[in-house]
């Protein structure tokens, strides 16, 4: 069975798709844009991107009962790979030992031109 989890503390979905999904012991994490889900403004800056779209993944996992301490795997998408050793700090600062596991990869181009998107899986 699998249940959908929405919050308004997150950018509401752009597509048919939803914010995070649960499931038997797991819950699925959709790609966050760093959009303020309750201003709907993006920062401009790759660190403050960084730290909005982990925002927004902490307030879907709290919908859920969860915290970033769940995450056992992420994936970043940068829009340009010299902006990893920021991205990398700001993710640094959200997570603790065991860290979970990641990928980091870039890509073309992000919806609304962001810099960052990073999506995530927990378990319960």
């Amino acid at each position: 069975m699998k249940k959908q989890i929405n919050t308004t503390k997150a950018p509401q979905a752009i597509g048919p798709y939803s914010q995070g999904v649960a499931t038997e012991g797991l819950v699925f994490v959709s790609g966050q844009l760093p959009i303020n889900g309750e201003t709907g403004v993006m920062p401009e800056d790759v660190a403050e991107q960084a730290k909005e779209s982990l925002n927004n993944i902490k307030s879907i996992l709290a919908e859920s009962g969860l915290t970033m301490d769940d995450v056992v795997k992420t994936t970043i998408f940068l829009a340009d790979m010299n902006d990893f050793a920021i991205a990398n700090e700001v993710y640094g600062s959200y997570f603790s030992e065991p860290f979970p596991s990641r990928s980091t990869v870039e890509i073309s181009k992000l919806p609304k031109d962001a810099k960052i998107e990073i999506e995530a899986i927990a378990v319960k």
